[in-house]
């Protein structure tokens, strides 16, 4: 923690909790508006890249969608894709940039509101108090890992993806990656390449083409406003938020994660891991539809750049469609580990969230945050870097600005209006019109 930063029985205007990309972004964005606040973070800047991802990590989006407010992208590499320290090296380049009120090391343990309306936060270096608080933890908490890991037999070893790092820090033979989404896949890739044979339990993620008609996909869908368009658009608002992401690669300049490749190639695929009896493994009857549906959503992201070139005339080169290089035969609904040689399991399972810390009423039956555009329920209370938060790139460098800039505004209105006030009485009428009730 900063010297300079005086943290315990001090009282600031706003606490933002989570120093990452969220965090950074609302706290240029208040600083510009002259807001005092702070930035509390639990690790150092930059942690959750340093210590959460392999080796050969990267963006799955390309360079120039780094727009954190104030700072976009400027390497040399606009297409490119930033690997896990170039990553870091752009987080500690915005700190220094914007100059954040930022105390580092320091872990909020406990959010309350007394009665008088102020928030009350404890910390590992004593507690402080502040008139509005926005959350900036993210969604990716605490690794999860299903109960049926527990009946694996003791030899074989277990690790989460957020603790995997490189195919030598696994013993020798084979390993089994549950989880398809983009760890897994990623992660399944990076083992094969390193000559491992590897067992993929495939859920029902779905897969999108890295290039198509001359252009990244991401650049044909950031033209289409597919991006920008906001969760309110969306009939099943809340389904879209549950939605895993597309997997694909930047690896190498950027590729397509092709799983029946991958087979042909001598990856072993299975349907979803369903239950694990000793050393005997389960799996559903579903590889074929888990397949057939990842491909299925990628030709129809192409459909809809053919209908967006057709519809104004841009002038793209022709593509052939994809054609599958591997058809799953008859697969056996078990395996047995030690015949496998399977030494090694690796979780791809994603991340809970916990925000048991948080004694606030701002939360639904399924213990997610109740909030329009990241104000939340509570006057006063925000949440920012949430999956679908508003838009597809909320919780990512492409759209955290944006909706931090939305955030930013209305806790200026909010100030302004507790001067006037002389307490915070709600969000501005503009915004409390469309706050969830409960």
């Amino acid at each position: 923690m900063s010297p300079a930063v005086r943290l315990a029985g001090a009282h600031y205007p706003v606490a933002v909790i989570g120093g990452g990309q969220a965090g950074l972004s609302v706290s240029h964005c208040l600083r510009e508006r002259g807001v005092e606040h702070i930035v509390v973070e639990a690790h150092r800047v930059g942690h959750e890249w340093r210590a959460r991802r392999w080796d050969s990590f990267c963006l799955v989006t390309p360079n120039w969608q780094c727009r954190l407010p104030g700072h976009p992208y400027q390497g040399d590499d606009p297409d490119g894709f930033m690997v896990r320290d170039e990553i870091v090296r752009y987080l500690e380049e915005y700190v220094a940039f914007s100059r954040p009120p930022l105390v580092e090391g320091v872990t909020v343990t406990g959010l309350r509101r007394a009665s008088h309306g102020v928030f009350e936060l404890s910390t590992s270096h004593g507690e402080f108090t502040a008139d509005q608080v926005v959350v900036a933890t993210g969604p990716y908490h605490t690794p999860a890992v299903p109960r049926m890991a527990e009946r694996l037999p003791a030899p074989v070893v277990q690790v989460h993806s957020s603790g995997y790092r490189r195919p030598d820090r696994l013993p020798p033979g084979a390993v089994l990656v549950v989880g398809s989404g983009q760890s897994g896949c990623q992660i399944a890739e990076d083992l094969h390449l390193a000559g491992r044979q590897v067992h993929l339990a495939v859920g029902g993620a779905p897969r999108v083409a890295r290039f198509y008609r001359g252009r990244d996909c991401v650049a044909w869908l950031d033209d289409m406003g597919h991006y920008a368009k906001p969760i309110d658009a969306f009939d099943d608002a809340g389904a879209v938020r549950m939605r895993v992401n597309h997997y694909v690669t930047g690896r190498d300049g950027g590729r397509d994660i092709d799983l029946r490749a991958f087979a042909r190639d001598g990856m072993r695929l299975h349907g979803r891991l369903t239950g694990i009896d000793g050393g005997r493994l389960e799996f559903a009857d579903d590889l074929k539809a888990n397949l057939d549906h990842a491909d299925a959503v990628a030709e129809g992201i192409k459909d809809a750049i053919d209908t967006h070139i057709a519809a104004h005339g841009i002038t793209a080169p022709e593509e052939p469609r994809y054609v599958p290089v591997w058809e799953p035969s008859e697969q056996p609904s078990t395996l047995d580990l030690t015949a496998a040689g399977i030494t090694s399991v690796v979780w791809s399972t994603g991340f809970r969230r916990d925000h048991r810390w948080i004694e606030v009423p701002a939360f639904d039956g399924r213990g997610y945050p109740m909030h329009w555009r990241g104000a939340s329920s509570v006057p006063g209370l925000y949440f920012l870097g949430l999956p679908w938060q508003y838009s597809w790139g909320s919780g990512r460098f492409e759209a955290v600005g944006r909706d931090a800039e939305f955030l930013a505004g209305h806790i200026d209105a909010s100030r302004r209006l507790a001067d006037v006030c002389g307490t915070l009485t709600g969000a501005p009428a503009e915004l409390a019109a469309a706050l969830p009730i409960g």
